[in-house]
């Protein structure tokens, strides 16, 4: 029973999309009464998959690392800076008629990093200390980032309780990060392998669930028409410029490796659209979250293709 569900979860890291896919796509045929105990619901899961994502990350490791941040630092420049600009002037010129897109995608391109990033980084052999730290450093400072982010761009024009975002980032992302690398460094007997695997298997579920209900409570403000065609079109471009821009903010850097360069391409391009949609959902209109939503139909196709495409600017000559 347990190797099985060690295949299980195994298989699940390298196939999220369709955990992702049909849980948006059971959400959108399944609308449901938003009420605050689905909320509750959302939050209280997206803290628990935060939690067991950080089992896998060492607090002595990341200080470690944490000595030599230079290019973790880039990398949170380029997500939270240059990839909302380039997200918000896509917005104001092919949005221009519709601000609650125009906000979607702003939302979107300034969420954390997304911690598969560290799976794909792995997965295909680049610096792994890097996307550690560099999502172990978003996280914790995204809670005290991100509201003033928004107050400065859209304040104005949105009534927000910005110390009520502060408060759910802090239970959503910060706490359970730090009590989940806490519990990595001295509880290593209690968190054992069986543990373990059963604790991730049910972070899926809760993965999915969140996915599932944002979805669904979106469900009926989609309207499939040519104006939802663009919007998916658009989203594909700034999925792919998302990754671009990692590979080419890695040219800062002089000396350089394939290392470097992949973790910068996965930490840049990954972001945490789950946490989007609970973000816009929770102080956005719901229009807000339609975008979002698109950017998971995108995201992990596009990790898997990115090795190949990488080896082929390899032999071009293009990424050396």
């Amino acid at each position: 029973m347990a190797n099985n569900l060690v295949k299980i979860n195994e298989w699940l890291k390298r196939h999220m999309f369709y955990i992702v896919l049909s849980a948006l796509l059971v959400g959108f045929i399944t609308p449901i009464q938003d009420s605050p105990f689905l909320r509750a619901i959302v939050i209280g899961s997206f803290a628990y998959m935060t939690f067991i994502t950080a089992l896998d990350t060492s607090f002595k490791e990341f200080l470690r690392v944490l000595k030599n941040p230079l290019v973790s630092l880039w990398i949170l420049v380029l997500i939270h800076v240059i990839s909302p600009l380039i997200a918000w002037v896509t917005g104001l010129a092919l949005f221009s008629y519709n601000h609650s897109t125009q906000i979607g995608y702003l939302v979107a391109s300034s969420t954390p990093i997304g911690v598969t990033s560290i799976i794909w980084t792995a997965l295909t052999q680049g610096n792994v200390s890097i996307a550690l730290v560099a999502v172990t450093l978003d996280t914790l400072i995204v809670p005290v980032m991100l509201p003033f982010f928004f107050k400065i761009v859209i304040g104005h024009e949105l009534q927000i309780d910005y110390m009520q975002m502060m408060l759910q980032l802090l239970l959503m992302i910060t706490i359970p990060s730090i009590l989940g690398m806490t519990l990595h460094d001295y509880s290593d007997r209690i968190v054992t392998l069986p543990v373990k695997t059963v604790a991730e298997f049910f972070s899926k579920i809760a993965f999915f669930a969140v996915i599932f209900i944002n979805s669904a409570l979106i469900g009926a403000d989609i309207s499939w028409d040519i104006s939802t065609l663009k919007i998916i079109l658009t989203t594909m471009l700034l999925v792919t410029v998302g990754y671009f821009t990692g590979f080419l903010g890695s040219y800062v850097f002089k000396n350089r490796s394939k290392e470097t360069t992949l973790a910068m391409i996965y930490c840049v391009g990954l972001r945490n659209i789950g946490f989007g949609m609970v973000l816009a959902l929770t102080f956005f209109p719901p229009a807000v979250a339609v975008p979002i939503t698109m950017f998971m139909l995108f995201q992990q196709p596009f990790a898997a293709v990115i090795p190949y495409i990488f080896q082929k600017f390899k032999k071009n000559g293009i990424g050396s």
